[in-house]
């Protein structure tokens, strides 16, 4: 063959070499395509499981809070619907009006601690009650006044409250069912009766509306009655003891009723408008903010210089001294206080309302100290 039919031959041999190559090596190419393809798809694959079980960790997390959120924010609502802080008057009025029937260590028996405990879970109940079935009837009043409340804001929903006070009187009864002390047991029954007539709507009933009712119902009942029961109940627990009162006791429950009164007259004094507007006529609506204020005021500084005069005429020297040193400083403090009140701000007088629980507690303190 020629040269030139050499170089032809040898062209088409190469390129027919080439053309068979091509495809094995575009085969290789998609191969290697597919294959880095595969391996994207398995990463995203198993990215997006990780993702999948980040983002399903992530959701029971958050459920868990929320839940542990709505539990929390439930307690919450509890709480302030129980208005706790009242429990801490009732407690320690409780143990002073006991530990005043105590004239000896030897007094201080199992029997009498089992009386006391008794008497205070059965008084913090009826105290709950009260408390609840008074936000019950009070509700479109309190979203004028005290629109914080679980009920009027509407974090607890009516039925809860009426389950929660429910279960707080169903308690109650209980324990005053299983008490033997028929001084507890009508100590309780007045306590929840009283509690209800205060609020229901009924004829004739909801003293709430009647000022002057409030005023005596909170000196002879909640300042005398349930004292004097108590303290009789206590003694029913010391082996031995004949009941009686003493002259200090009856000191006690005199002063303590009027600063009952005090309390429960001042505590209109933040709620005139909503009073005005559902036509109750308290003190504060009737006779003006500024007047009730100051008959309060007066009604403790009465209190103090009582105990003062009192604290006078004991024979023992300690007892005189802490009677007149503690009522001194406490009448000066509230004259203070009062003094810088601003009677246009509800913030201020609800304020000084908590303050006036503080001296309530104070008083009690000094309870089992007072006796002449």
């Amino acid at each position: 063959m020629s040269h030139i039919t050499k170089q032809v031959i040898k062209g088409w041999y190469n390129q027919i070499v080439a053309n068979m190559d091509r495809p094995e090596s575009a085969n290789k190419k998609m191969n290697g395509d597919d294959q880095l393809r595969n391996r994207k798809s398995k990463f995203l694959a198993n990215t997006s499981a990780e993702s999948s079980c980040d983002a399903q960790a992530n959701l029971v997390a958050t459920g868990t809070q929320n839940k542990g959120k709505s539990i929390g924010a439930m307690l919450n609502a509890i709480y302030k619907y129980s208005r706790v802080y009242v429990l801490k008057g009732t407690v320690l009025s409780i143990i002073s009006i006991s530990l005043l029937a105590v004239q000896s260590l030897s007094d201080l028996t199992p029997s009498f601690f089992l009386g006391v405990l008794q008497a205070v879970i059965g008084g913090c109940l009826a105290n709950l009650y009260v408390v609840g079935f008074n936000q019950l009837s009070d509700i479109e009043i309190d979203k004028i006044n005290k629109p914080y409340l679980p009920l009027a804001s509407g974090e607890l929903s009516v039925k809860e409250g009426i389950r929660i006070t429910s279960l707080y009187a169903i308690l109650g009864f209980c324990l005053g069912w299983s008490v033997k002390s028929w001084h507890l047991k009508l100590c309780l029954f007045l306590w929840y009766t009283v509690g209800t007539a205060y609020s229901v709507h009924l004829p004739l009933l909801r003293w709430k509306k009647y000022p002057v009712v409030v005023a005596i119902c909170s000196w002879l009942f909640q300042g005398v009655t349930l004292p004097m029961l108590f303290h009789l109940h206590a003694q029913t627990n010391i082996h031995g003891r004949p009941l009686s009162l003493s002259k200090h006791a009856i000191f006690v429950f005199g002063i303590m009723g009027i600063h009952s009164m005090a309390l429960l007259i001042f505590k209109d004094i933040p709620d005139v408008e909503g009073d005005k507007r559902h036509g109750f006529h308290s003190f504060a609506s009737k006779f003006g903010q500024k007047r009730v204020f100051w008959i309060c005021i007066w009604l403790l500084e009465l209190i103090y210089g009582v105990a003062i005069l009192i604290g006078l005429s004991s024979t023992h020297l300690w007892i005189r001294l802490a009677m007149v040193i503690a009522h001194s400083i406490l009448g000066f403090v509230v004259w203070r206080k009062a003094n810088l009140v601003d009677l246009n701000s509800i913030e201020a007088t609800e304020s000084f309302y908590m303050f006036m629980w503080k001296l309530y507690y104070m008083e009690y303190l000094l309870v089992p100290i007072l006796r002449f």
